[in-house]
């Protein structure tokens, strides 16, 4: 159990997809969220995918070094130390690398894999996503070809999306793009489906008004039709076995019902960020509130180092994440689908 190879990525997601349900992807920037992901997926009996952004990655590398690929690389072995731990399958994915970053963290990152399997030894990352949505599609397709080709030789899986996802995540904000770029059309899935599932297996985060946040009630408008219509179309010019693998980004405060309708056109992974982001943090403003006397040095006192200690608030932290995770299991029909030793 552990971190799976690709031959083993395949298996889940295909168990996924015969099966209609999706994993929840997870994006971590530290040890403890990526504990609290292990242990979430570990209380779900659901295997699943963790997953490391531009700017988790430079998070996790420190203050005094910056790099979002040494913090990457730093947390997938973090992860594949700890996931050995857990009777589940575990996969390591990156996050929404845009073009201007793809030399500076998706390259190194493949360079580090490429090293290792030279040496016998695992992939660094399980798949990578190439988010080229902000280029007319020709240039998104073009690029993703030549990503494609890398990580086809390094038995990587590439996510690429086309349309944009609203909102804002790790400073990119695309909260002033126009409505109509949020919706990806019939064609660009089949343009797609043709140019890259010729190639191999990929995935493709196609948007139907998904934005990153969460939102109140109302203010967005899902389309889940959109990727209905999409795989149709897919199979109508490439045929049935061209259905493709779709993500769902912006999953946090997704309403429930829509959630499952994207399951039934193909949606195998969903991504869960800010959901998490507060899971975690909340049970620790928490701890602040009701020790407030204790965490601080005030009028003389010394506080109190029992509920000042970062592994006090740490932990409920941890299992706050941990708890969201499980659900999200629930909402996606991951939970109990675990293969486990099986594969």
């Amino acid at each position: 159990m552990g971190i799976v190879n690709h031959e083993q990525y395949c298996q889940i997601l295909d168990n996924a997809k015969q099966n209609k349900f999706a994993y929840p992807a997870i994006n971590v920037s530290s040890s403890e969220t990526a504990n609290a992901a292990l242990l979430g997926f570990k209380m779900a009996n659901s295997d699943g995918i963790i997953q490391v952004s531009t700017g988790g990655g430079k998070f996790a590398s420190g203050m005094g070094v910056g790099s979002m690929a040494k913090g990457a690389i730093a947390l997938a072995d973090y992860v594949r130390a700890m996931a050995a731990e857990y009777d589940i399958n575990i996969a390591l994915h990156t996050d929404h690398c845009h073009p201007q970053y793809v030399d500076s963290f998706m390259m190194p990152l493949i360079a580090e894999t490429a090293r290792r399997r030279a040496k016998g030894e695992p992939n660094l990352f399980n798949s990578h996503m190439y988010d080229g949505s902000e280029l007319p599609m020709a240039e998104n397709i073009a690029a993703s070809k030549k990503l494609m080709e890398l990580c086809l030789a390094n038995d990587i899986i590439l996510e690429i999306e086309t349309g944009i996802v609203g909102g804002e995540e790790d400073g990119h904000d695309t909260s002033d793009i126009p409505a109509d770029k949020l919706y990806t059309t019939p064609e660009d899935m089949v343009a797609a489906a043709k140019e890259l599932g010729s190639m191999g297996r990929f995935m493709l985060a196609a948007t139907f008004g998904n934005v990153h946040g969460v939102y109140k009630p109302g203010n967005v408008k899902l389309t889940p039709t959109i990727l209905r219509d999409g795989q149709a179309a897919v199979v109508e010019a490439l045929g049935a076995d061209a259905r493709l693998d779709l993500v769902f980004h912006g999953g946090s405060g997704s309403d429930i019902n829509e959630i499952h309708e994207t399951l039934d056109y193909g949606v195998i992974k969903m991504n869960i960020d800010t959901d998490t982001q507060y899971a975690f943090t909340r049970p620790i403003v928490d701890h602040m509130f009701k020790n407030y006397d204790g965490m601080l040095k005030i009028e003389g006192e010394v506080g109190n180092k029992k509920v000042y200690d970062p592994r006090s608030y740490g932990k409920a932290g941890e299992q706050g994440m941990a708890d969201r995770i499980a659900q999200a299991c629930k909402d996606l029909r991951s939970e109990g689908t675990s293969l486990g030793k099986t594969i």
